[in-house]
């Protein structure tokens, strides 16, 4: 709710200079999520809206009413509705935000002059006010709604809000102060008098992006925390999918409420697996909160109008027939997001295999997993039901509980963006593991990544990497970066990046369990010789610093290796400690049974011996029976509820069997019934489900037997870098993973040690530097005036001339060597004389340009003669000079020859990349990358990090080359492309870097209008 001074314009205020009107702006609307976690549609207000106009006003108190307009105003006129309906949306606009179709706020601007008199271009002041219904205040609306608005005017060459707002108006003035724009405040007559610099600040940045989190964290909480579910399309014969999903959810012994409803209960009030059962949700006549929709696709549109009537705050949908269809079901899902977000519900799906919070306060298993996972510190998320299972079997295998599990299917609405949100601060998570097949708005996913790793791991691993398409279902946008690139990217942003599922699972385990190492250093110990020389190796073959194995013999036994243990650990000269084991060998020739128990005794009591754990333990076993099994320890965090049967994490042949299988693309599989398996890879990794149509179903295949329940110890959580991401409590044993293999061991340990000082480094962020020889202004007229000319034609920009690419990059401090072309041996000896002798000799034709391996270059040409001689070599060899395009370029001091380069790619924003020019390099792929803007500390990693660096530094007993200059270069690039997003891509090849200075030889820049930004402007979800 706000008022501001519009009362004159409720009388006979002036009317302002008529502007044309204008089409609608489509554009404009965009679904938010609210404070509280629901959704709302903001849309533009047309003339069509003058019903909705006047029903809305009618249920605005008075007291709203008169903050709004400074005086009693109990209704509109019909010549106030005409105003508030009828807009240029240049001069005039208004925005609404609706729910169900109807209003629940108002914002609206008019231009005005410096005499606060309505006005049109060029004036760029305007008066806002805002109208927001009384029982939807406090959920943020008016927030969202600045946001939008002030998006909006700045597209229209506003630049400055003024409000009047009554003193008594605490909250709408705090609407406006909290907003994070540069602001004056003044008390003119008895009201508070607010101007709104609308250019987006670094702090209205930080309130729109905390806003953000806080709304789509709490939205992601409804869904996992709620007090009521309804199960939509539980059959009245046992099996389906929703009769499947119902006995999940009683069997895990969910807290709240239970319904069932099946439209084909008409007969009065019912029972199916002793809870209340319904025809329809509306006929429940209590609240719900989550909803799962287990019908086919045909009959949703009708479930989710019944549930968003009766109030539901969120779905799970878990049919099929979507996008993952053709382009039939894209359509459905496009029509299911639209009428859910109607309503202001979140959506999980469609085609999704469900969700469990594990906590002891909710106990949530509403998905087809059979049964609940041990309560942990891992929060999961797939996107593919099958891939799920795999997760939830091999993290059960090994003792790791879960926070909550989520396998969202098509993720149409709720996606791993949302859930990193979520998992970011809380408190009950400590490890988040995603398994992702797209990622629909990577830039926002890279900035949540990097917030969330700072305080917690994030572990990825990607499937579909090398289709060259999206999965089936995933609306996602198009790269044209190798996928070697993304994975560069995310680590950056501190995203333990890796490649099986198995790898997921393993580092899982580590990160979960154990503190984070300080350093590389690794100590080995353990009782075989060759199983310690592997350990030691895969150590170097992952780049970490191994100390030499102890062998502490085939003769040593659990006290030895407990005492070995201990001392590793009090060692300050490593890290991390790997023990192997072997089994013991009796007189007989036979192993002796029970040493897995005995030893695991053993290294928990070395462990427990340090005061607190400062570094990471992992064993490497091999055949020892019953080591990992008595390692993973755990007593179950959740009581087994009064009446229900036990529950666990099962683990089946299949899904034991994925777990180890490389991330790829799941077989289809199929369910019998009308409705398709949630999730089409989910079919054959787990029991067969028949599905529920609503009415009567045929029992299911019958699920896997159960197995004892999994029981995990509950860390307490730390989020130092030195104490890592886990800490056991005092009164619990130890959990230390367990690997079948080193390389496995030592590969989760290196990602652990790169993710700690990842973590070490990003609490000390680097800056990006200001250079006052920095012509903003001036690149911009140049870039304004090159694209008003209209270019080339090349509907993918204007590419620069030699000219004005080096002007360009010269008002950045970037000086290009000058280069004339020569298209005669007379023209050649001219230009050597403008330049100077000794001069280079090379050619430019698109198939010899940086390839001097080819010929196609002369150096240190001293004389005419020496000139005259290299041009006839060249065209006697190579072709025709107009084929050749050769040029003259001064010789510069000798270095190594390098190649900076910065693009913008759709999905992923601006990329600054870095490497040594050449063939070799080139056909290794050994190029480095960073998101610009970079920082200093980028520019430093950019130049180490390829696998060729070494020759800038002195390879070999040569030169060190100057990379203080290399790294400032770097800088530059990424400043420009970062100030100018016309700027869609730059190359600087080659760039020769001396002991003393650089010379970039050659530039190409190319500029094209800026493509859309989806990371910045006001929030928004993804739109269909």
């Amino acid at each position: 709710m706000q008022s501001a001074s519009e009362q004159s314009e409720a009388a006979d205020r002036p009317a302002p200079p008529s502007s044309p009107e204008h089409a609608y702006p489509d554009h404009w609307e965009a679904d938010v999520v609210l404070r509280d976690g629901g959704t709302a549609r903001i849309r533009p207000i047309t003339a069509d809206d003058a019903d909705r106009l006047v029903s809305f006003y009618e249920q605005v108190s008075d007291e709203s009413k008169y903050y709004r307009f400074f005086a009693p105003y109990p209704r509109l006129s019909a010549k106030d509705v005409h105003r508030f309906t009828h807009h240029d949306f240049v001069d005039r606009v208004g925005l609404a935000a609706t729910v169900g179709g109807e209003f629940i706020a108002t914002v609206r601007y008019d231009r005005i002059d410096e005499r606060g008199m309505p006005a049109s271009e060029p004036a760029d002041e305007a008066e806002v006010a805002f109208l927001v219904q009384d029982a939807h205040q406090g959920r943020g609306v008016a927030s969202a709604l600045l946001e939008h608005i002030a998006a909006v005017a700045r597209e229209r060459d506003i630049r400055r809000f003024a409000a009047e707002v009554l003193p008594a108006n605490n909250k709408m003035i705090k609407v406006f102060t909290d907003a994070g724009y540069t602001q004056k405040r003044s008390f003119e007559d008895g009201s508070v008098r607010l101007h709104l610099d609308l250019e987006p600040t670094d702090r209205s940045l930080a309130v729109q992006r905390a806003r953000e989190q806080r709304a789509e964290a709490r939205s992601v909480q409804r869904l996992l925390t709620p007090r009521s579910v309804a199960v939509v399309g539980a059959g009245r014969a046992p099996g389906g999918v929703g009769r499947t999903v119902l006995r999940n959810l009683l069997g895990a012994g969910f807290t709240g409420r239970v319904h069932a409803v099946n439209a084909a209960l008409t007969d009065g009030p019912a029972e199916l697996d002793g809870v209340p059962a319904h025809p329809s949700v509306a006929s429940i006549g209590e609240p719900v909160d989550l909803a799962i929709v287990a019908v086919p696709a045909e009959r949703v549109p009708e479930v989710v109008a019944d549930c968003g009537e009766h109030g539901v705050l969120g779905l799970v949908v878990l049919s099929a027939g979507y996008a993952e269809s053709g382009p039939a079901g894209r359509e459905r899902q496009r029509q299911l997001v639209r009428q859910a977000r109607s309503y202001g519900m979140r959506i999980i799906g469609p085609n999704a295999f469900g969700i469990i919070n594990t906590s002891e306060d909710v106990r949530l298993n509403a998905s087809l997993a059979p049964h609940m996972p041990a309560a942990g510190r891992i929060g999961l998320f797939t996107q593919s039901g099958a891939i799920g299972i795999a997760l939830l079997a091999g993290l059960h295998r090994h003792g790791a509980g879960l926070s909550s599990f989520i396998s969202a299917g098509n993720r149409a609405d709720v996606s791993g963006n949302d859930f990193l949100q979520h998992w970011y601060d809380d408190p009950g998570t400590d490890v988040v593991l995603l398994y992702l097949e797209s990622i629909g708005n990577p830039r926002k996913f890279t900035r949540l990544a990097r917030r969330t790793a700072a305080v917690k791991p994030v572990v990825v691993v990607k499937g579909a990497r090398h289709s060259g398409s999206a999965p089936p279902g995933h609306r996602v946008p198009v790269t044209r970066i190798p996928h070697a690139t993304v994975s560069a990217l995310l680590r950056q942003a501190g995203v333990i990046r890796v490649d099986t599922v198995t790898e997921l699972v393993d580092a899982g385990l580590l990160l979960a369990a154990q503190p984070l190492p300080a350093g590389p250093r690794v100590a080995i110990l353990g009782n075989s010789e060759s199983l310690g020389l592997l350990t030691y190796d895969a150590c170097l073959t992952e780049g970490l610093r191994p100390l030499r194995p102890l062998d502490l013999t085939t003769a040593a036994g659990p006290a030895d290796f407990r005492d070995a243990l201990a001392a590793a650990l009090a060692d300050e000269t490593s890290d991390a400690v790997v023990v192997n084991a072997i089994p013991w060998v009796g007189e007989n020739g036979a192993t002796e049974s029970g040493d897995g128990e005995v030893l695991a005794a053993s290294l928990r009591e070395a462990v427990a011996s340090v005061p607190a754990p400062v570094k990471p333990v992992v064993v490497v076993h091999v055949e020892m029976g019953g080591l990992a099994e008595a390692l993973a320890v755990a007593t179950s965090t959740r009581p087994t509820p009064t009446g229900t049967r036990t529950t666990s994490v099962s683990v089946s042949a299949s899904a034991s069997a994925s777990a180890s299988t490389p991330a790829s693309t799941p077989a289809s599989g199929s369910v019998s019934g009308s409705v398709s398996a949630p999730g089409s890879d989910t079919a054959q990794a787990s029991a067969r489900l028949t599905t529920s149509t609503g009415s009567d179903a045929a029992p299911h295949a019958s699920a896997p037997p159960p197995v004892p329940p999994a029981q995990t110890a509950t860390p307490a959580g730390t989020r130092s870098a030195e104490q890592g991401t886990a800490a056991q409590a005092p009164d619990r044993p130890a959990t230390i993973p367990a690997y079948p293999a080193a390389e496995r061991a030592v590969r989760a340990l290196a990602e652990a040690v790169r993710y700690g000082q990842w973590r070490r480094q990003a609490a000390e962020p680097g800056r990006v530097p200001e250079y006052e020889d920095i012509d903003e202004a001036g690149a911009a007229a140049l870039i304004e005036r090159v694209l008003g000319a209209g270019g080339d034609g090349d509907s993918r920009g204007v590419t620069l001339d030699t000219e004005d690419a080096g002007e360009l990059l010269s008002r950045y401090g970037i000086t290009v060597l000058p280069t004339l072309p020569a298209p005669t041996p007379d023209a050649a000896v001219a230009a050597a004389r403008r330049l100077g002798y000794p001069v280079a000799l090379k050619t430019t034709a698109p198939h010899l340009r940086h390839r001097p391996d080819l010929g196609g270059v002369r150096l240190d040409l001293a004389t005419e003669e020496q000139l005259r001689t290299a041009y006839a070599e060249l065209t006697e060899v190579l072709g025709k000079p107009e084929e050749l395009q050769p040029v003259v370029q001064a010789m510069v001091p000798r270095g190594v020859d390098t190649l900076v380069r910065s693009a913008i790619d759709p999905a992923v924003g601006a990329v600054l990349s870095f490497g040594l020019s050449g063939a070799a390099s080139e056909l290794l792929g050994d190029t480095a990358h960073r998101l610009v803007p970079a920082t200093d500390r980028d520019a430093a990693e950019l130049v180490r990090s390829i696998r060729t660096a070494p020759l800038l530094f002195g390879w070999r007993g040569s030169a060190p080359v100057d990379t203080p200059a290399l790294e400032e270069l770097l800088l530059r690039v990424s400043r420009l492309v970062d100030d100018h997003p016309e700027v869609v891509a730059v190359s600087l090849e080659p760039v020769v870097v001396a002991p003393r200075g650089l010379s970039v030889l050659g530039a190409t820049v190319r500029l094209a209008p800026p493509p859309p930004r989806t990371d910045l402007g006001p929030r928004r979800l993804p739109s269909y």
